[in-house]
């Protein structure tokens, strides 16, 4: 049996609410498993669990490099608002994005000092917290760059760009992504998957056929659907979302600005 060391109730603790005497008896009665013990208290009809609770709120945290080349964001999910927006959430956030960009292959959800920080806000506040999305992006030939939406502080966005790009335009990029939601399939038509694009193309002449049309009407009507279709799910065909500062869609804007964006992350909080 494993030794029922003071960590491991706590570690119960936090994800149950229970006392500390009920969780040291229910671990001496599993052999000092933490999901059986969890079980236990189930099978006791104990309904409190705080990791039964929707984490559905908090926040994200990111970094960037000294140099500029990396950059890393994390998300921390809670079960309210008030919790994801308090000092301790934020602590432990920047630690795990740290921790990120120092080791890019790290799960920092299972890190020893990331799951004492969270379980310590979790007897805190007496919620679910636990570590959401995480992202990392490197680019040695040229910049990644972080853009946070300040409002909310729930979404957050990474872009690793190419070429001699301004502040200003990696901004405007974050400000796009974050605001248009782009559908991440691709960067560019060609990454679209062949068998995706022939789906949804023989779908939009099927319906013009159906509705009556001849079938050199109905592959000009699919055209402009598939224009639609790669507007929504490929970054560089959207209209950039500032028409007052460029009008034209997101590649045009990196073309006229020497750049090419070779990757992008968005994560929000809450979201699958």
């Amino acid at each position: 049996m494993a030794e029922i060391t003071a960590k491991l109730v706590n570690e119960l603790r936090a994800k149950t609410s229970q006392g500390m005497m009920e969780c040291k008896k229910a671990l001496v009665e599993v052999g000092g498993d933490i999901e059986k013990a969890i079980e236990y208290f189930r099978k006791k009809g104990i309904k409190t669990s705080i990791s039964e609770r929707p984490a559905t709120e908090g926040r994200v945290v990111g970094v960037l490099s000294e140099d500029g080349k990396s950059g890393a964001i994390v998300e921390i999910n809670c079960n309210t608002d008030f919790t994801g927006k308090s000092e301790p959430v934020l602590a432990v956030a920047t630690a795990a994005a740290k921790l990120l960009l120092k080791d890019h292959a790290a799960n920092v959800a299972e890190v020893a000092e990331i799951k004492d920080q969270l379980t310590a806000v979790a007897q805190q506040t007496g919620e679910n917290v636990r570590v959401g999305h995480t992202a990392v992006l490197s680019n040695p030939g040229g910049r990644v760059a972080l853009y946070l939406y300040t409002v909310t502080n729930k979404i957050a966005v990474l872009t690793s760009v190419t070429g001699n790009a301004s502040d200003e335009l990696v901004r405007d990029l974050g400000v796009h992504i974050t605001a248009r939601k782009p559908l991440a399939v691709a960067l560019n038509r060609e990454g679209v998957p062949a068998d995706l694009v022939a789906k949804e193309k023989a779908f939009a002449v099927s319906q013009a056929v159906e509705s009556g049309k001849p079938p050199q009407i109905a592959e000009k009507i699919a055209e402009g659907k598939m224009r639609t279709f790669y507007e929504e799910r490929v970054l560089l065909d959207q209209e950039f979302i500032n028409p007052d500062k460029f009008k034209g869609s997101v590649g045009a804007l990196l073309k006229q600005n020497n750049c090419v964006l070779e990757k992008y992350v968005r994560i929000e909080v809450g979201q699958a």
